[in-house]
């Protein structure tokens, strides 16, 4: 990888929720709205459902989640393969925290939780203490304002 070079992402959002008088009350419109990524499905969004949204489509508060996560997986999948670290199998339940207030609100924490297999030639400790470099490389959670968190477990595979 080249320092320097940019790399841009560029995502069409479109509001569907016009029930037909736009935002004339606040009760009068839906949150729903389409995102597109060309040659991609197209994801179907709506606000958290506490908001008036649609609690069936993807709101802005999971997707920050869920691009923190697969971030930091796709981080320590990296850097486990160049310290030579075999992982079988990964799963996150990861968590964020926002908070309201009158202006609005904000993300203050999300806290990751991976389950890590590596296997039996593997050195569970520093599988561990890879997640921290995963963290470090990890592009989203450079870019948030707030703490993220890593509370790993590491389990060998069964020979």
């Amino acid at each position: 990888m080249s320092i320097g070079h940019e790399h841009r992402y560029r995502v069409d959002v479109e509001w569907t929720g016009n029930l037909g008088t736009g935002t004339q009350s606040y009760r009068g419109y839906e949150r729903s709205h389409d995102i597109r990524i060309a040659g991609k499905p197209t994801l179907a969004g709506s606000s958290d459902a506490a908001f008036r949204g649609d609690a069936s489509k993807h709101n802005p508060e999971d997707m920050l989640v869920a691009a923190l996560s697969t971030c930091h997986m796709l981080s320590y999948l990296h850097v486990a393969v160049t310290a030579g670290i075999v992982v079988t199998a990964y799963a996150d339940t990861a968590e964020g925290m926002m908070e309201l207030h009158e202006h609005g609100g904000r993300f203050v924490e999300v806290v990751l939780r991976p389950r890590v297999t590596v296997s039996a030639a593997s050195d569970r400790d520093k599988a561990i203490a890879l997640h921290e470099d995963a963290h470090h490389a990890c592009f989203i959670a450079n870019s948030v304002n707030f703490p993220v968190h890593c509370e790993p477990q590491v389990v060998v595979a069964p020979l």
